[in-house]
């Protein structure tokens, strides 16, 4: 019977940070196991394996004839059971947040007990499964997380691109590249960014010259990192290619 493995509550102990079992006043010892898991699920995380040991410390001293092993088993036997229970309620349980919460704080036990446990009793065949399933359930809450992220993502994306008709390419680079310069009228730059990829990887994404992608590394050349000193590379668009000038309109009275 779990009283007899794990210390009950003192009468009138109403200390709010007690690691023993069970109410400060009169309590049914047959509603054990709620009591356990009630304080299961409540002492803090970082105290987990002072609960396993204070529980052995005393388990001990109430039987002569009793090992860690003995303790161990049945502490994991709790564990294993109730975090396979609580793996079998659908999702769509009413309580499945709870359920998760109490999953994750199981979990935290299973983890600290597989650490101390010198006789391999974890490797069980049940053990194993619940682990198996309590890690397939992560795995299925990630995979979830990760296709709303990308439905997220992608809400803005589309299959249309803007076109350029085959030779006028470089106009449109030189237009990108006057934007960059333009200045609001209190002398802020218009549109800012970090980098030049930025504005690469609009082009190369959104834009096509006669219905066929643009090259990244071919416009590279056009778009230096550092405009004051661009590099070998670097490479002006062609005096005939500069087709079109943006000037800001006059200021209206």
């Amino acid at each position: 019977m779990s009283v007899t493995y794990f210390k009950p509550r003192d009468r009138f102990d109403i200390a709010k940070d007690t690691l023993d079992i069970g109410n400060p006043l009169q309590w049914d010892r047959s509603h054990f196991l709620k009591h356990f898991f009630k304080r299961v699920f409540a002492i803090p995380e970082d105290r987990i394996k002072e609960f396993y040991q204070r529980h052995l410390a005393y388990y001990l001293s109430q039987h002569t004839d009793g090992t860690e092993e003995i303790f161990f088993k049945y502490f994991w036997s709790l564990i294993e059971r109730q975090l396979k229970v609580l793996l079998g309620k659908d999702v769509y349980d009413k309580d499945h947040l709870k359920n998760e919460r109490e999953i994750a704080r199981l979990q935290m036990f299973t983890a600290l007990l597989i650490s101390l446990d010198r006789w391999n009793i974890h490797k069980s065949n049940d053990a194993v499964i619940a682990q198996q399933e309590s890690e397939i359930i992560l795995l299925k809450q990630v995979v979830s997380q990760l296709k709303a992220d990308l439905r997220k993502a992608t809400a803005l994306e589309t299959e249309g691109y803007i076109n350029i008709p085959e030779g006028y390419r470089n106009a449109v680079l030189h237009l990108h590249l006057q934007m960059q310069e333009l200045k609001t009228p209190e002398g802020r730059e218009l549109m800012f960014s970090q980098t030049q990829s930025v504005w690469m990887k609009m082009i190369c994404k959104y834009f096509r010259e006669g219905d066929k992608e643009i090259n990244y590394e071919t416009i590279r050349r056009y778009f230096p990192s550092d405009k004051r000193v661009p590099g070998d590379k670097h490479a002006d668009i062609p005096a005939k290619a500069k087709l079109f000038k943006i000037n800001p309109t006059k200021k209206r009275s």
